[in-house]
């Protein structure tokens, strides 16, 4: 459990995010700001930033051209613009995150997708995520609130919304927008409220999403609902998705020495190969893999790989249906993983279950939540993913329990 500012010398902490998708690491190494995880912990010195002024296109430039303000510029046609002034705001730190590298931006992230075989991400050849994407404000008193908005500070300090941009004037005569690839947020399912996507605005409003048809044009506010986020939040940046866990919720979360220590029970009790009649284990981080288990994704039956009734490698035997000889049932024949991200699991229980395709490998709960999670898919479309490596789950099976045989002796 994290400790309190007050009795540790570490920072405190609000929480963390979670890049879904790459199992616990990026596929090209994590170092500086590009990580697989973010813990945002309280600022030595508070960099937030609030609204004050309005200005008409006769007083832009100034505002623009001052680096040491903030400001969000709104360009409406070619002859007007509207410039909204910030000041400094000593109650909150702010934390923005893109794909740029530039200075402003605190967590520097990169597409992610299906990796094949769900082993990993790849990097798209052409980003979709925004160089200054969004930025998240915590409050630097109990209850350290955490809050999304679209757009981030460029170096500068000014967000411009281009003539093209979603934007409109909103009541008491101040101005609000959207981004052109949108920030979406999800917020965990709460009693009777389900769990549905909603696009957030630069200045921190909830709309229903937009009609694709029509990108310029914003969808419906939702009043009742805010930009605060909760434990199991998910984050869309058209091209990643995050996961906010809060302090609490991580608390509660099993960590990775305890999901070590699982994998470890796992192996003790040496599972065999029914065909082979070998030990199967599931490796570490960096130990050797030819003992790894693989699975019939129809019936959940655990063999070592072995050619029965088939031909070719093991990248044949992935691309191929294939019947398992215990029962007879035909289908996906992959390699197991082990999901190895703490903060995605629901609970401390142990890995009995695998995702169909990918055969990524967690706990009961686990997969049956995130069987109902539609993540974003591409630009429109929304589909439950394997959080580990997000390809698309089976409609009919998204999970499958994994039957394994004990030693013989």
């Amino acid at each position: 459990m994290f400790s309190s500012e007050q009795n540790s010398s570490k920072p405190m902490k609000y929480g963390e995010l979670i890049v879904l998708g790459c199992n616990g690491s990026l596929p090209g190494g994590e170092r500086g700001r590009r990580w697989s995880r973010f813990g945002l912990v309280k600022r030595p010195t508070a960099n937030g930033a609030a609204k004050v002024h309005t200005h008409t296109h006769t007083h832009t430039h100034a505002v623009i051209s001052n680096t040491s303000q903030h400001s969000v510029s709104y360009t409406l046609s070619w002859a007007e613009t509207v410039v909204v002034e910030y000041t400094d705001d000593n109650e909150t730190d702010m934390y923005q995150i893109g794909r740029s590298t530039e200075r402003p931006i605190d967590i520097v992230v990169t597409n992610t997708g299906s990796g094949g075989h769900g082993n990993g991400p790849v990097r798209s050849l052409q980003s979709t995520i925004s160089r200054f994407a969004c930025r998240i404000v915590c409050d630097r008193t109990p209850p350290y609130t955490a809050r999304l908005y679209a757009a981030g500070f460029d170096c500068s300090r000014n967000i411009f919304l281009g003539e093209k941009a979603a934007k409109w004037h909103t009541f008491g005569g101040q101005m609000d927008g959207l981004t052109t690839n949108g920030v979406l947020l999800m917020q965990p399912a709460r009693g009777s409220r389900p769990a549905v996507w909603r696009e957030i605005s630069v200045c921190g409003n909830v709309f229903t999403l937009r009609d694709p048809a029509s990108p310029q044009n914003r969808g419906k506010q939702v009043k009742d609902e805010s930009p605060i986020l909760l434990d199991g939040s998910l984050i869309d940046l058209c091209g990643v998705t995050l996961l906010w866990r809060s302090v609490e919720g991580l608390a509660n979360s099993p960590t990775s020495s305890h999901l070590e220590a699982l994998r470890l029970r796992l192996n003790a009790a040496r599972p065999q190969c029914p065909v082979l009649l070998s030990t199967l284990a599931f490796p570490s981080l960096d130990g050797p893999r030819p003992r790894r288990p693989w699975a019939y994704m129809t019936c959940g039956h655990v063999h070592g790989y072995h050619p029965w009734q088939g031909r070719g490698g093991e990248v044949e035997a992935i691309k191929s249906d294939r019947e398992c000889p215990l029962c007879r049932s035909r289908g996906p024949y992959v390699p197991l993983t082990l999901g190895r991200v703490s903060g995605v699991y629901t609970d401390a229980e142990t890995p009995s279950h695998a995702f169909v395709p990918c055969g990524h490998v967690c706990s009961k709960g686990t997969a049956e939540h995130w069987s109902k999670t539609p993540l974003k898919r591409g630009t429109h479309s929304f589909h439950p993913a394997c959080p580990f490596c997000l390809r698309q789950l089976r409609r009919d099976r998204p999970f499958v329990r994994l039957i394994f045989q004990g030693p013989l002796d």
